[in-house]
């Protein structure tokens, strides 16, 4: 599995780890952040870009990800609730409008998860090791379903336990915690796998045995930086042939 002796347990993070819906995250949040800026600003207003995804929303839980963007362009919004409509111009407001469309796209193009993502989940699945998946996403439980991978999964701690259980979100590593608990292993005894600066920095910052990177993106340098042990382009490099 490419893994010490020592990890027990593998945390998975979901949207660009095990599947590809972080492509359709990464749609809902540009259709959701140039409508509120359009509106706001006018037809020059200036487009939520990859780079605004990468800097301010990957791998954050959803509220954090508006407040974080809209910093950087200076904009504060009220909170509002959890139930605001998606209409509201409220930090929640337009978190609720970022999953309707979310939602929307994924009834229309479906959720596909990574073959080498699948071979290796089954893989690990197989040796008898833990699995959690770790993810900010409220949608985790019907992404895995959808993507056919629920079987693997032995505990789940999504964007919903996020909020209930009043947890930190990635960078924190609230949620890698909570996982490994729910688990009953150490954090040293878990491997974090994650595609998001967010999330390295989570598994770094909760002493994990190991943080594996999963560049999809082209930003191997960076996940090293900020804490990933090793980086693959895909988890199938991981297996020993």
């Amino acid at each position: 599995m490419g893994l010490p002796d020592s990890i027990s347990a593998c945390l998975f993070d979901l949207d660009g780890v095990l599947t590809s819906t972080e492509v359709l995250h990464r749609k809902a949040w540009k259709r959701t952040f140039d409508d509120f800026l359009r509106t706001r600003e006018g037809t020059h207003f200036a487009p939520f870009t990859d780079a605004d995804y990468l800097s301010y929303v990957d791998g954050k839980p959803r509220a954090d990800g508006v407040r974080s963007f809209l910093s950087s362009r200076g904009i504060t919004l009220p909170e509002g609730g959890h139930n605001d409509p998606h209409g509201a111009e409220t930090v929640n407001g337009l978190g609720n409008r970022k999953n309707n469309l979310l939602l929307a796209v994924i009834d229309q193009e479906g959720v596909s998860p990574y073959p080498g993502s699948v071979r290796y989940l089954s893989a690990v699945y197989e040796a008898g090791l833990k699995i959690g998946v770790v993810t900010s996403s409220a949608n985790g439980k019907a992404v895995l379903d959808a993507a056919g991978l629920s079987r693997y999964v032995h505990v789940r701690i999504d964007g919903v336990v996020i909020r209930d259980r009043g947890l930190r979100g990635k960078p924190a590593p609230d949620s890698y915690l909570a996982a490994a608990e729910a688990l009953a292993v150490s954090p040293s005894g878990a491997a974090v796998f994650e595609d998001a600066i967010s999330g390295v920095e989570a598994g770094r910052a909760g002493s994990f045995g190991l943080v594996v990177g999963v560049d999809r993106v082209g930003q191997a340098s960076a996940l090293r930086t900020h804490g990933a042990d090793v980086v693959v382009s895909d988890l199938e490099e991981l297996m020993t042939p």
